[in-house]
């Protein structure tokens, strides 16, 4: 068995569901402390950080991935235990072979013999992991970058092992995400019989004007340059006592903004509250400001991504769709960030797989890109 098969097969066979480690950081700081890297652990309430370095001064490359995973959901729906891991038909089945456990085994791997090959390299490199990516992501990277800027830690590019690929490995390289809006809107009304409407306020009726302008908004209609447009999405709707003859006193209202760099949490914010406030209604609005966009130009880390993905004969298309991913912590502090990993298409599934071709193929395309970055 290879080195990076046997390391994810141990990062999978640890149970991580978010927010607990489960020992994957304790095993991984372990290898690399053995090759020269220091560690520093920077945890808060439950969550688990990991930084590590080799090398003294800038620039500074760090690798950024989270060891938690989601909940495996139903045992008896897989076609074998989630955290056992198991090869068969050519792929890696667990909870977390493509989310992320396969791309941090494999940058660990990329580490260790870029290290072996050049113990005196320029510049820094760096491993980032968390173990609050796939929960609340208040204490992973959201806290870490705190912490950074607080102390000046330089970063210079940073690559996301987030499962970027579509169809095969390195098809879809993300330079760039949109923003991430949540509101939760509290429409205040009056509660009453059906049949005594006019002693009554329904909460739902007022809500759907706002809600129509909201839907029906085209809220990008110059489009930023790389990016998908701003969208509106509702995503819950909750009200009524359970009884089909008594009108609602409140509406609880979940929406969702993925925003381009056309636009800021604040001033959608701004935005909305002013639509709300037109048109009279009472209501409250929570809001969640996940992340900004960020974008990565033309430079260094994109041209270094392109030229390792190009000696497996790939041309990536490099774009910026999808969620949202730690990197929106860690563009802030004045890095280049881009996500490359394997395959999406079984993430979070039950029989969730990685490649073993594409498995065995990563370390060396991050270590190219190591070497291209901090050696030429």
């Amino acid at each position: 068995m290879s080195a990076v098969f046997e390391l994810a097969h141990a990062l999978i066979a640890r149970r991580s569901v978010t927010p607990d480690d489960a020992g994957c950081q304790a095993l991984i700081a372990q290898r690399l402390r053995a090759c020269g890297f220091r560690i520093e652990t920077l945890h808060r309430g439950d969550v688990c950080n990991l930084w590590a370095t080799h090398g003294e001064e800038g620039p500074v490359l760090a690798f950024l991935g989270h060891t938690d995973v989601v909940p495996a959901g139903p045992v008896e729906a897989w076609c074998s235990d989630p955290f056992e891991p198991s090869a068969r038909e050519g792929r890696l089945y667990g909870r977390g072979a493509a989310d992320m456990k396969g791309s941090v085994a494999a940058f660990v791997v990329a580490l260790e013999a870029f290290v072996a090959a050049h113990p005196r390299h320029p510049g820094t490199l760096a491993l980032l992991l968390t173990s609050d990516e796939e929960g609340a992501a208040i204490d992973g990277v959201r806290h870490v970058a705190r912490v950074f800027a607080g102390r000046g830690q330089r970063i210079d590019w940073c690559l996301v092992g987030e499962p970027s690929s579509r169809e095969a490995l390195g098809d879809v390289v993300r330079v760039g995400r949109r923003g991430s809006l949540t509101a939760t809107m509290t429409v205040h009304g009056v509660q009453g019989h059906v049949a005594y409407p006019d002693l009554a306020d329904n909460p739902i009726h007022r809500a759907l004007p706002v809600l129509a302008e909201l839907v029906g908004r085209d809220w990008d209609p110059d489009p930023f340059p790389d990016f998908p447009p701003t969208g509106f999405q509702i995503a819950n709707v909750e009200a009524g006592t359970g009884a089909s003859n008594v009108i609602p006193g409140t509406a609880r209202i979940q929406f969702n903004l993925r925003y381009s760099p056309r636009w800021s949490a604040d001033a959608l914010v701004a935005e909305i509250e002013g639509i709300v406030a037109r048109h009279g209604l009472r209501a409250d609005i929570e809001w969640h400001r996940s992340g900004e966009p960020f974008h990565t130009a033309e430079g260094a880390l994109r041209c270094a991504v392109r030229e390792a993905l190009a000696e497996e004969g790939v041309v990536p298309d490099e774009n910026t769709g999808g969620g949202t991913s730690d990197g929106r912590f860690i563009a802030p502090l004045g890095a280049d960030v881009v996500e490359l990993g394997p395959v999406n298409a079984s993430i979070h599934q039950v029989d969730e797989h990685i490649a073993l071709a594409d498995l065995t193929r990563l370390p060396a395309i991050y270590r190219r890109i190591a070497e291209a970055l901090l050696l030429r």
